[in-house]
């Protein structure tokens, strides 16, 4: 085998693993809401406010999310997508307090 056949046969056996691996690490892990830190999140929020991983203003807001291990958002007091977004219903719901100039 000659090296030029020897390099192309090794790139795309490692592309071909990392196409197969990624799979499993992505079911590995899920979205876990109101755990983020500010400037920590992983992608958009639930309101549309941003669309981007590190945007979020907010430490512990409902609508940003962080990917963690399955299994474990919870016992970290955080959210389902679903969760999540019946918190932010309810507090748009909530009714404001009056301000007293």
């Amino acid at each position: 085998m000659n090296q030029r056949a020897l390099i192309a046969a090794a790139a795309a056996s490692l592309l071909s693993t990392m196409l197969m691996a990624t799979p499993a690490v992505a079911q590995e892990k899920e979205k876990c809401y109101g755990i983020a830190k500010a400037g920590q999140n992983d992608c958009a929020n639930l309101a549309g406010t941003h669309s981007c991983a590190g945007q979020s203003k907010l430490s512990d807001d409902a609508g940003e999310w962080k990917y963690v291990a399955k299994g474990t958002c919870a016992g970290m007091k955080g959210m389902t997508a679903d969760q999540a977004k019946m918190k932010g219903k309810a507090m748009m719901d909530k009714p404001m307090m009056d301000k007293k100039s």
